[in-house]
């Protein structure tokens, strides 16, 4: 479904306590705007019964049913933009504007 880099893993894990989100989901969604860009979101929240569900790396995910095939095939990674200044960005091969990483862009991967 989705997969998480390693920086990824660390600051979702070092945020869960910070925001009194200890034992909840990490819930991830998508959506398509009016200029077909993807808008992502991500919170801690409970589970639904009707979410996909995947733990990786001891973290639960949610996903909701309308958004599971947007973000099918999804990395998420956490990155220095600029110096400073960390961001959580998502690579999407759903997305019309995705370019796939080029050799030098390696990340490291936890599935």
């Amino acid at each position: 479904m989705i997969t998480l880099s390693a920086s990824a893993i660390e600051q979702i894990k070092q945020s869960s306590p910070q925001s009194d989100a200890q034992g909840m989901a990490l819930r991830l969604a998508a959506k398509i705007n009016a200029d077909e860009n993807i808008e992502y979101g991500m919170g801690f929240d409970e589970a639904r019964d009707n979410d996909a569900q995947e733990t990786i790396d001891g973290i639960h995910i949610v996903i909701a049913p309308d958004c599971v095939e947007l973000l099918n095939g999804t990395h998420m990674d956490y990155v220095e933009l600029e110096p400073g200044q960390h961001h959580f960005i998502f690579l999407n091969p759903n997305d019309p504007n995705y370019k796939p990483p080029t050799e030098d862009d390696v990340f490291e991967q936890s599935s």
